[in-house]
């Protein structure tokens, strides 16, 4: 069993002491309610740490009949904890005596003079986590260290250290691989970088992970909250046939990616988790992390969706693998899906493209081959006005791009072999269609538009790619006229519903998945 831990930061209450009881049995309760396995009393916390104190806390704690760890770590290993190390090792020996089920002791302190570490392990060593924790960055040698922790016999051994980057990562994940060893060991990567190591240790068999009650409330950087771990990546439903998805991007903590495709897995009955990989920018970091987790076959990775600013980079890595290239893929010049094949191919996809077609087949209540020879406009010149581009033109419209620059849009115009013009010819335009694809309106920006308001008609079809709000200033406007709106959630929605078929072979199920979207852009 991996056990999902909540570390509680035994302070001493503002009001009278004795209300410290109340507080801590509230603590308690509130972990246990949440669905925590396991709690640790971070006794450093405390001003006044006396073996009295300690007792009684794990008196409070012990009726949740949850597993107790008892920690006091020293402020020279990112503790709090500043007393004498024969005051502090007693206070552990004090918790051991009344019942705590293990205590965490540094690894760094057993040699120390005067520690009682050795005393603790001859006493108690089946009740003993041995520690390292590294606040700066991965250890040189991990595997190295473990093995010394080893010869001391303790019931647990422990490496957590600050990821830099998110290849770091891999070194924790390495040490749990091992699956006569795995249920003895935690390997956590903090930080945001370190995000999979917490989420994948249940996958690969640790001892624990940890978690937080709720958000700012964390003892370590990047722990994730209880309810994270439980409702967005499916903690119960996890094993070791789990099989791994995620999306690749710079920035990443604001995607709602793992959320819906989380959703959708538990809703259809896969047996996946879907994590967010915040990957650096530069190629060569985007290939050494995708190398990576293909040569962890143990990881189970499937698919990867691709985000900003890694599209490219997907393109340029199944090119470099001989893996198998969508066409319409090659022509956008942007890769946003990869499916890691058996037998180690890969294949890349752009569904950004498939999803906007069919928001806008599906809102118009035709099928592509209906689009043959209907104007349509595009406003933007990026990544998306590139896909949108692609896959009108791929179906027969008759598209001019606008843009801003003109020079983009004439040079994204003869790719495509349609016409452009500038932003100030859009009162001029003539299409049965518009589509924005730029981010003007998007969250917090919601007061302007693309479009002026007076260049809308009622019979135009105004489709605009960005999903948050979903309802944009164009679209009210739009709206507003009796025009036809296809908001950029449909887009959002479709694309990742094809990145789920091509991950799962199942059929996505859209509908949830939209409602999941919804829920988390409130």
């Amino acid at each position: 069993m991996t056990y999902l831990a909540v570390a509680i930061q035994v302070r001493e209450p503002e009001t009278a002491p004795a209300s410290r009881r109340e507080v801590i049995a509230d603590f308690c309760r509130a972990a246990k309610a949440a669905g925590v396995e396991m709690i640790e009393l971070r006794l450093d916390y405390l001003e006044t740490p006396q073996p009295a104190a300690v007792s009684e806390i794990i008196e409070i704690a012990k009726k949740t009949q949850l597993p107790l760890i008892a920690t006091c770590r020293p402020s020279w290993e990112g503790g709090y904890f500043k007393g004498s190390e024969e005051e502090r090792q007693n206070l552990l020996l004090t918790a051991l005596t009344a019942g705590a089920d293990y205590v965490d002791v540094e690894w760094a302190c057993l040699d120390q003079e005067g520690s009682r570490v050795s005393e603790l392990l001859d006493r108690s060593a089946e009740r003993v986590i041995l520690s390292s924790h590294d606040f700066d960055g991965k250890p040189a040698d991990i595997a190295q260290l473990l093995e010394k922790m080893g010869q001391h016999k303790a019931a647990v051994r422990k490496a957590a250290y600050q990821a830099n980057e998110i290849t770091d990562g891999f070194a924790a994940l390495d040490l749990l691989q091992d699956k006569e060893q795995s249920g003895s060991l935690i390997g956590l990567a903090m930080g945001e970088s370190g995000l999979m190591t917490r989420v994948l240790a249940k996958k690969l068999g640790g001892f624990l992970t940890f978690a937080s009650i709720s958000e700012g409330e964390g003892t370590a950087p990047g722990q994730l909250t209880v309810e994270e771990m439980k409702q967005v990546y499916r903690w119960d439903a996890l094993n070791r046939e789990t099989v791994v998805c995620g999306v690749i991007g710079n920035p990443i903590g604001h995607s709602k990616s793992p959320a819906v495709h989380n959703a959708a897995f538990t809703e259809m009955g896969f047996n996946g988790v879907y994590l967010p990989f915040l990957v650096e920018t530069p190629w060569n970091k985007f290939r050494e992390f995708v190398d990576g987790l293909r040569e962890r076959e143990w990881l189970s990775v499937r698919g990867l969706s691709v985000t900003i600013p890694h599209k490219h980079n997907a393109l340029h890595y199944v090119q470099e693998s001989g893996g198998s290239l969508e066409p319409l893929a090659e022509k956008i010049g942007a890769v946003n899906t990869l499916v890691l094949e058996k037998g180690g191919r890969v294949s890349g996809y752009n569904t950004d493209y498939a999803g906007a077609l069919d928001a806008i087949t599906h809102a118009l209540g035709m099928e592509r081959q209906e689009l043959q020879g209907m104007p349509a406009a595009i406003i933007g010149g990026g990544g998306v006005a590139r896909a949108v581009a692609a896959g009108l033109t791929d179906a027969g419209c008759q598209v001019t791009i606008y843009n801003r620059t003109v020079e983009k849009a004439q040079g994204l115009a003869a790719e495509f072999e349609c016409s452009y013009a500038g932003l100030n010819a859009l009162g001029t335009m003539d299409a049965k269609l518009v589509v924005n694809a730029t981010r003007v309106g998007m969250y917090p920006e919601v007061k302007v538009s693309p479009l002026p308001e007076k260049y809308l008609r009622r019979d135009l079809a105004v489709f605009d790619t960005v999903y948050n709000p979903a309802k944009t200033l164009l679209l009210q406007q739009a709206e507003n006229i009796g025009a036809q709106v296809i908001d950029g959630l449909s887009m959002f929605v479709n694309q990742a519903a094809t990145q789920f078929e091509l991950f799962t072979g199942a059929k996505a199920p859209r509908g949830l998945m939209r409602s999941v979207l919804e829920r988390h852009l409130l």
